[in-house]
């Protein structure tokens, strides 16, 4: 599998394990078209690639693994365009979802909105002690957009999920651990070596 040049994230390897690294720190690793394109680009690559054993997804920094949409694009959209990207939200976590290789999220900071909805897609969640997790869409005025809804019931169950769209609260670290949100709650400096080590146990 060649790395190519991405603009916004990055691509690791080691030992049949392959990195995707959000690249957007300076937006707190949130999502736009381009990392959707990206992000479907690499999905296909490591689909195709016998020698990759597993996936691993976690945010450049420590201050985010995903914030979500990026906010920015808002204004622009109109009805069309702001239901083509929901579509292509749910196509690219569906394509995470549906990967014949496990995939897990190493939740390096916030996962919010959007960011909630990635690492859900993903099979194992691993997080850092001071990430914070939540679907803070309905304070916007919005639904969460890309299968939230759905994913989040089967994780945590139907009145969990319901309290934290419908309210929008986050979630501590360790919170999230007593639903069965994550799997394990790590700190930060040791989050890399965990996620590596599931990896390999995986692999």
């Amino acid at each position: 599998m060649c790395a190519k040049g991405y603009e916004t994230i990055k691509i690791e390897r080691e030992d049949g394990i392959v990195w995707i690294i959000l690249n957007r720190p300076h937006r707190l690793n949130s999502i736009n078209d381009t990392m959707v394109n990206e992000l479907m680009d690499v999905l296909d690559t490591v689909e195709e690639d016998e020698s990759v054993r597993c996936v691993i997804i976690t945010g450049e920094g420590d201050r985010a693994f995903c914030a979500g949409a990026d906010i920015t694009m808002f204004p622009k959209l109109t009805p069309v365009t702001a239901f083509e990207a929901a579509r292509l939200g749910q196509r690219i976590f569906s394509r995470i979802e549906a990967l014949s290789k496990p995939v897990i999220a190493a939740i390096n900071g916030y996962a919010l909105g959007g960011g909630l909805e990635l690492a859900l897609a993903c099979d194992f969640r691993i997080a850092a002690e001071h990430a914070e997790l939540g679907s803070p869409e309905i304070r916007l005025g919005l639904i969460p957009g890309w299968g939230a809804t759905q994913r989040l019931v089967r994780v945590v169950g139907v009145a969990k999920a319901k309290e934290l769209v419908m309210f929008g609260d986050r979630l501590k670290a360790e919170d999230a651990l007593k639903l069965g949100l994550v799997n394990k709650v790590v700190p930060y400096e040791q989050l890399r070596d965990e996620a590596r080590a599931m990896a390999k146990r995986l692999c």
